[in-house]
C-alpha cells in the first residue's frame, strides 16, 4: 500500500477529547487509514503532497446530504409552500401522481449531487431528496445504482430508499389532509430493509445501510414501529424529518394528542440510532415551557442526533431554539445542508449568527462549537469514531482548505477565519479512504460544464411541471414569479 505525508501550514488534529490546531503539522496515511498526526514523521513515505497555505482538516460528515436538484430553493420568496407544490393537491392524487424524471435523470441528478458535495469539503454523506414530485417513493434499484455511482465518485455514503404511508394533501377549499396508502408503506420498508442487507459494506466500506421513512406525519404508527424495530436489528441508522412544519405539529396533534418527539418516545422509536432533522417546533402543537422540555428530556436520555440545517431553516424564517440549548442538555447536535449550495462552511456561519440572535447572546456558541457539529458530533451520531478526526487509526478522510484567497482578508485563527470569510469554494483537495476525489475544483472522469448543463435543463422541466401539483393548478409563472418584472421592450 501506498503510503502519504501531507503538510500545511495548519493541521486540524484531533488529540483524543477534541481538535487541536497543529501550526506546519503533518499527516500520514497508508491506504484507508491514517497511520500519524503531528510533527516530525521519519519513516518511509512513497508520496509527499505539501498543500502549502492551507488548512488540513477531517471531512465534514453531512447527516441530511442534498442529493437532488433543490427544489426548496423555488420558494425562497414564494411562499408559503403549499401555494406553490410543497403539498400535493387532491386533485393530482386522484389522478394519480407521477415521476417528474427518468431513470437516467434521476441517476444524473445524483451524480450532479454527489459532485457538489464532494467539492464543498463533504466525505461522509446521508442523502436527501424530494418525494414531492415521485410517484410515491424511492426504489430498491435507483438506489442500488446511486450505491455504484458513489463509489465510482469515491464519496462515502449511507444509503437507503425513502419510503412512507401517506402524503399530505390540499383539498380545493383549502383544507389539508393526509391521503394514506399503507400497503406501499409496508413495501417500501421491506425494499429499504433489503437494500441495508444487501449493500452494507459495499465498495470496500465505502456504502453503508441506513433507514430513511419520510415526514413523521406522513408515517403510520405501524410503519414507526416497524421501522424501529428493523433499525435495532439491523443496527443502522433511522433517519426521520420530525419537529419542522406547522402542519406536521398540527397532524400529529389531531392523531396522536402529542407532540412528535412525544409519539416517538412512546413508540420506542428514539435511541441512539435516531437522526431527526430539522429539531425546530418543539413541544408539540402550543408549546409551553413544560412541554418543551419533554421533549428535551426524552431527546437527551435516549441519546437520539438532532441534526441542525441552519441555512435551509434561516431561509425560511425558521430556526432551533437552539443549538446552544441543546449542547447545554447534553443532546448531540449533528449538521446537515439539505438545501442548494450544499456548502458546509456557510451553514456553520448561518448556525453560528442565527444561534447568537436566538439566544441574545454572542457568546452562545462558537466558530469551535459549529466546526465539531460537522466532524465529531456527526461521526458520534453514526457510531463511527473512525470519522470526523484526523488521528491514527482513522479513516483516511481528510480536506485541504485553501487559506491563500484574497477574498480571505486577514488570518484570525483558521477556523475562524474559515467559516467568517470563507465558503465551500475554497478546498482544494477532497481525499476519502484515502483516494484523492477532488484535486483543483475537479473531480476524476466528470465534465462539470456537462453535467450542469444538464442539471439546468432537468430543473427547468421539473418547474414546468409543478402545475398539475399545485394547489388549484396556477401556470408555473403565477407560482414562481421573478425577483423583479421582466421587461422585453425599452423603458
Amino acid at each position: 500500500m501506498t503510503r502519504t505525508l501531507i503538510t500545511g501550514r495548519y493541521v486540524v488534529g484531533y488529540d483524543g477529547e477534541g481538535h487541536v490546531i497543529l501550526p506546519g503539522g503533518e499527516v500520514v496515511y497508508e491506504g484507508d487509514t491514517i497511520v500519524h498526526v503531528g510533527f516530525g514523521y521519519d519513516g518511509p513515505v512513497d508520496e509527499r503532497i505539501d498543500a502549502g497555505n492551507a488548512l488540513i482538516g477531517p471531512g465534514f460528515i453531512d447527516l441530511d446530504a442534498l442529493a437532488d436538484l433543490d427544489s426548496t430553493v423555488l420558494g425562497f420568496d414564494n411562499a408559503p409552500g403549499w401555494r406553490h407544490g410543497r403539498v400535493w393537491a387532491s386533485s393530482y392524487v386522484e389522478r394519480g401522481p407521477r415521476e417528474a424524471y427518468t431513470a437516467e435523470e434521476e441517476d444524473a441528478k445524483k451524480e450532479y449531487a454527489f459532485a457538489q458535495l464532494l467539492l464543498n469539503g463533504v466525505t461522509t454523506a446521508l442523502p436527501i431528496t424530494s418525494l414531492l414530485y415521485r410517484e410515491w417513493d424511492e426504489t430498491y434499484t435507483e438506489f442500488a445504482r446511486a450505491a455504484a455511482i458513489g463509489a465510482e465518485l469515491g464519496i462515502r455514503l449511507y444509503l437507503g430508499p425513502a419510503y412512507r404511508t401517506g402524503a399530505s394533501v390540499v383539498h380545493p377549499d383549502g383544507r389539508f389532509d393526509i391521503h394514506w396508502d399503507e400497503a406501499r408503506g409496508r413495501h417500501g420498508l421491506e425494499a429499504a430493509i433489503a437494500f441495508v442487507k444487501d449493500y452494507e459494506g459495499y465498495a470496500d466500506g465505502l456504502v453503508r445501510g441506513m433507514l430513511a421513512p419520510d415526514r413523521i406525519e406522513c408515517c403510520t404508527r405501524e410503519l414507526l414501529e416497524r421501522t424501529a424495530e428493523a433499525a435495532r436489528s439491523l443496527d443502522c441508522p433511522v433517519r426521520l424529518h420530525c419537529c419542522q412544519s406547522p402542519l406536521e405539529v398540527e397532524t400529529m396533534q389531531a392523531r396522536f394528542g402529542r407532540s412528535s418527539i412525544g409519539v416517538l418516545d412512546e413508540l420506542g422509536f428514539l435511541d441512539r440510532r435516531a437522526l431527526l432533522p430539522h429539531g425546530i417546533r418543539l413541544g408539540g402543537h402550543r408549546p409551553t415551557p413544560a412541554s418543551v422540555e419533554r421533549d428535551l428530556d426524552a431527546l437527551a436520555a435516549s441519546q437520539a442526533t438532532l441534526v441542525q440545517c441552519p441555512l435551509v431553516s434561516a431561509r425560511m424564517g425558521h430556526f432551533m431554539d437552539s443549538f446552544a440549548r441543546m449542547r447545554r442538555r447534553g443532546i448531540n447536535v449533528g449538521l446537515g445542508t439539505d438545501t442548494f449550495p450544499p456548502d458546509v462552511i456557510t451553514n456553520l456561519h448561518t448556525g453560528i449568527m442565527a444561534t447568537r440572535l436566538v439566544e441574545g447572546d454572542e457568546s452562545a456558541c462558537s466558530a469551535a462549537d459549529y466546526y465539531t457539529a460537522a466532524t465529531l458530533a456527526g461521526a458520534k451520531a453514526l457510531n463511527r469514531p473512525d470519522l470526523g478526526r484526523l488521528a491514527p487509526g482513522a479513516r483516511a478522510d481528510i480536506t485541504v482548505f485553501d487559506l491563500g484567497g484574497f477574498h480571505l482578508g486577514q488570518l484570525i485563527d483558521p477556523i475562524q477565519t474559515m467559516i467568517m470569510s470563507g465558503s465551500g469554494r475554497d478546498f482544494t483537495r477532497v481525499i476519502v479512504n484515502g483516494r484523492t476525489v477532488m484535486q483543483d475544483r475537479r473531480i476524476r472522469g466528470l465534465d462539470l460544464p456537462r453535467l450542469a448543463d444538464q442539471a439546468q435543463r432537468q430543473f427547468d422541466r421539473l418547474r414546468a411541471s409543478y402545475p398539475e401539483r399545485t394547489h388549484l393548478h396556477p401556470p408555473a409563472h403565477e407560482i414562481f414569479p421573478g425577483a423583479f418584472p421582466v421587461r422585453r421592450t425599452s423603458l
